[in-house]
């Protein structure tokens, strides 16, 4: 299990990305397991850490999705 948490300033930006209108479905994906993972025990699924991953390489993502799915990318179990 991962150690890391998502931070307050990610948090707030997760947060951010799930009230835009205009965020799409992997943004909000991501943003979602980041918010959800404030709690030390939780983790991030394949199924996020793919959306993550697309929103990073999305050159049209915002700096917010973008930091939200960089946490959730930093608190994948290593394999």
């Amino acid at each position: 299990m991962s150690n890391k948490v998502t931070g307050s300033k990610v948090a707030s930006s997760a947060s951010s990305v799930l009230q835009s209108k205009s965020t799409g479905s992997n943004s909000k994906s991501s943003a979602g397991s980041a918010l959800a993972q404030v709690a030390p025990a939780k983790v991030t699924s394949a199924k996020a850490a793919t959306a993550a991953s697309i929103v990073l390489r999305d050159g049209r993502t915002s700096a917010a999705a973008k930091s939200a799915a960089g946490s959730t990318l930093a608190q994948r179990n290593k394999k």
